[in-house]
């Protein structure tokens, strides 16, 4: 694939009001969410629920691409369409996760290193055989007082670079996703200077493995409170910090920066990443949004293993969306969450970008 043709990929990512659907849990995973709301994690139930979140009328309004995975981008819609196909025909672009998981770092078991860097070319060239068009790799760091330690950092960055280098030869778009975890009691400081600490050690190895940055993407999480953290940051001081961390340490020529949810609620991951956009300082990237559980959750709860509740179901999906697109833009509001959700009326169709 052409230099032209990968940015041409990251722009549609980014597009102005739109973000990305994280549909990538492994089945282990989404096996758990479906326990929960007692729903059986069959093929075909888990093909029935990914094709509800693709399926919202209107949904390529706010949602400019899904990461998929490898179960996933093999199955057909209920009409026999490849996903892949499926989400093209609504204007929306595939993207795939490749690593296999996060695993204990030897000589510190406590920590973790994802792999699957083993086979990860011929990968990469089926997916893109697929209909494929961007990757994504996670790398997850706890903190403490005194980790992630240096040695964890730096194999997780060395990972992420090889990934990306080897997804852009394969013409694919690279996700980069270098996730500081909000589990812990650790303070809004803290989760700051850990996060600069990863994004120095990831754009040097980005760097050195020769990745373009203009035709890559980087997903990470914002400097938030840790989830045991006595005094919880507000919104604004989330912004203010997320912000500040990455115009330190995130060079200008990424095009895009789509954060990750981390275990966020649906409400405040909108509200934070609306509050970031409407900082004044300047952003010389796309800020929006890659959120896996904050999009999925009101649609999975409303759908609940359902045939009957597809369609409101899905319509929870829209309207999420929809309003991620407009904090996408830092034109959301709370009185926005009540509008038109949890029914089972057509979407009232929105164009942020056009206000």
């Amino acid at each position: 694939m052409s230099r032209h043709d990968l940015e041409g990929v990251v722009l549609a990512l980014i597009a102005k009001g739109k973000g990305i659907l994280a549909a990538d849990e492994t089945i282990p995973t989404l096996t758990k969410r479906f326990d929960a709301l007692n729903i059986e994690s069959t093929e075909q139930s888990r093909r029935a629920y990914r094709q509800m979140l693709f399926s919202a009328s209107g949904i390529g309004e706010f949602i400019s691409g899904v990461i998929l995975q490898d179960e996933t981008i093999r199955q057909r819609s209920s009409d026999g369409t490849p996903f892949a196909e499926f989400l093209a025909a609504r204007g929306i672009l595939s993207g795939i996760k490749v690593d296999r998981g996060a695993k204990p770092l030897a000589g510190s078991p406590s920590e973790l290193v994802t792999e699957g860097l083993d086979g990860l070319r011929d990968r990469l060239l089926e997916y893109r055989a697929m209909g494929a068009r961007f990757a994504k790799w996670r790398a997850v760091m706890h903190i403490t007082d005194t980790l992630p330690s240096a040695a964890c950092v730096s194999a997780n960055a060395n990972a992420l670079a090889r990934y990306a280098t080897l997804s852009q030869e394969q013409g694919l778009v690279p996700i980069v996703e270098p996730e500081v975890l909000m589990d812990g009691p650790h303070t809004i400081k803290r989760c700051e200077e850990v996060t600069s600490a990863v994004l120095r050690w990831v754009f040097q190895a980005l760097i050195e493995q020769g990745v373009v940055l203009e035709r890559m993407l980087l997903k990470p999480n914002m400097v938030i409170a840790g989830t045991k953290c006595v005094h919880q940051a507000s919104i604004d001081e989330v912004a203010t910090a997320t912000l500040r961390c990455l115009r330190r340490h995130v060079p200008a020529a990424v095009p895009g920066i789509v954060f990750l949810s981390g275990g966020q609620s649906a409400d405040l991951a909108t509200a934070h990443l609306n509050s970031i956009n409407r900082q004044r300082a300047s952003k010389p990237w796309r800020l929006t949004f890659s959120y896996g559980r904050a999009l999925q959750d009101p649609g999975l709860e409303t759908w609940g293993g359902r045939h009957e509740n597809l369609n409101v179901a899905a319509h929870a999906v829209y309207h999420r969306a929809s309003l991620n697109g407009a904090a996408s833009l830092g034109r959301y509001s709370d009185n926005m969450e009540s509008a038109s959700s949890g029914t089972d009326d057509p979407p009232h169709h929105r164009d942020w970008s056009d206000d």
